[in-house]
């Protein structure tokens, strides 16, 4: 059974990687992807930390509820592990 998690309903300044329609939304870890450098840290040219990065897998019905034309569709999207919270 796969993992769920829900993306961080925060919304910092500057440039991050995750959407602003994920924040808030549940879904379910595809696959791990591996680790790669941190792109917010890199987009400022500062050191990078290491992070895990993951494909979360999203139904339309999650993302967009009763207006998703298609409820049972999926959208995959590539999340960093900061963003993610085990529910």
């Amino acid at each position: 059974m796969a993992e769920r998690v829900r993306v961080r309903s925060l919304y910092p300044p500057g440039h991050v990687r995750a959407p602003a329609y994920l924040r808030g939304r549940t879904g379910e870890v595809e696959r791990a992807l591996g680790c790669f450098a941190n792109p917010e840290q890199l987009a400022y040219a500062l050191k990078a930390e290491q992070k895990r990065l993951f494909r979360v897998r999203f139904t339309m019905a999650e993302l967009w509820g009763a207006d998703a034309e298609r409820p049972e569709d999926t959208l995959d999207a590539e999340i960093y592990e900061h963003w993610l919270e085990r529910i």
